[in-house]
């Protein structure tokens, strides 16, 4: 949790709110990685990557 509050503070100090789309975009497409990494889309999400 220390690592989001620093870069939520940040995005607040600094006024960097375009960045905010990117980190979210980011995060989704993390999860649906580690989520599909065991199951038979594997093979087609990483050849989308």
């Amino acid at each position: 949790m220390g690592k989001v509050k620093e870069i939520w503070g940040f995005l607040r100090t600094r006024k960097k709110w375009w960045l905010t789309p990117v980190i979210v975009v980011l995060l989704l497409l993390s999860l649906v990685l580690v989520l599909s990494q065991g199951s038979a889309i594997a093979p087609f999400i990483y050849a989308i990557f």
